[in-house]
């Protein structure tokens, strides 16, 4: 018996020590009930030709009769690290209100550079467009959401048409978008991921949200926070300002006090007190969608 316990305690303990801070909480948040009320119903799904997969949450009440708006988020990782299973606790939180969820995985820096994984999300939004219905979801209500790096890739399919096109993607379902801590103007490049993901493109402004914002521009969220010295708040300000120039919809949120993973915490059930962050972004894509 003891031996027992103590190979559990030892697997714990493994899996305490390698596991990311995101996965950590993803973990945390089921326990105490996070999401208590959603499903799995896709897991490991393929989607393009690169061996790619995708993980796909609703509620336990959605039924197929009544197809759902579809949510489709970008975990973050500064384009290098990260997994769609560490960001379950934000997919649970989004499907208990009411939303189908899809988490995409993307390929990382170093094994690829901009815009593989742009071109990675783009897939993943064909798929989303050609298999959604099947578990739910309304392929004619889309929106995009992310956090740090994934807000990136949320916010630039938004604004430049050319990856969705080029994947055979129809635009007018994209009803918003939500990007949480988003890098939407940061060059010329001046940290290492930066410089690591996007240097080697020899366009190196069209790898920028900012240069693409335009009047027909979906509805934007943009969410920022005082303490954020990862990705700063210039970042949503810039944006915000050049999609008010063409009287395009967009809101921005700045939290003040929040850094930059307590924004995307502040989705979990354990974390939520931090901020609205969730209510906000419910509240827009609801009004939106």
């Amino acid at each position: 018996m003891w031996i027992g316990i103590l190979l559990i305690l030892l697997a714990i303990a493994g899996y305490l020590a390698t596991a990311s801070p995101p996965a950590l909480l993803s973990k945390y948040d089921a326990v105490i009930g996070g999401g208590r009320e959603v499903a799995l119903v896709g897991e490991n799904v393929g989607f393009g030709d690169k061996g790619l997969t995708l993980d796909i949450w609703r509620s336990n009440a959605a039924s197929n009769a009544s197809k759902k708006p579809v949510l489709i988020f970008w975990h973050g990782g500064g384009w290098v690290k990260g997994s769609r299973r560490d960001y379950a606790f934000a997919a649970r939180a989004f499907a208990q209100q009411g939303f189908v969820v899809v988490v995409p995985d993307y390929r990382k820096v170093p094994d690829v550079h901009f815009p593989d994984f742009i071109d990675d999300g783009a897939q993943a939004v064909r798929w989303v467009q050609d298999n959604i219905a099947q578990y739910g979801g309304d392929r004619s209500r889309l929106a995009f959401s992310g956090h740090s790096a994934g807000a990136h890739t949320a916010v630039l399919l938004a604004l430049d048409p050319r990856w969705l096109i080029a994947a055979g993607v129809d635009m007018a379902p994209i009803k918003a978008v939500v990007g949480l801590s988003g890098p939407y103007d940061f060059y010329p490049f001046d940290k290492k991921r930066s410089i690591d993901a996007m240097s080697r493109y020899p366009q190196p402004e069209r790898t920028q949200p900012v240069n693409f914002a335009s009047t027909d521009a979906p509805p934007m969220l943009l969410i920022t926070s005082s303490e954020d010295s990862t990705v700063r708040p210039r970042n949503a300000i810039s944006l915000t300002a050049k999609l008010e120039e063409v009287d395009a919809t967009v809101e921005m949120i700045n939290y003040d006090g929040l850094d930059h993973e307590e924004v995307v915490m502040a989705l979990s059930k354990a974390f939520r007190s931090k901020g609205p962050i969730l209510d906000d972004s419910v509240t827009f894509l609801n009004k939106h969608m």
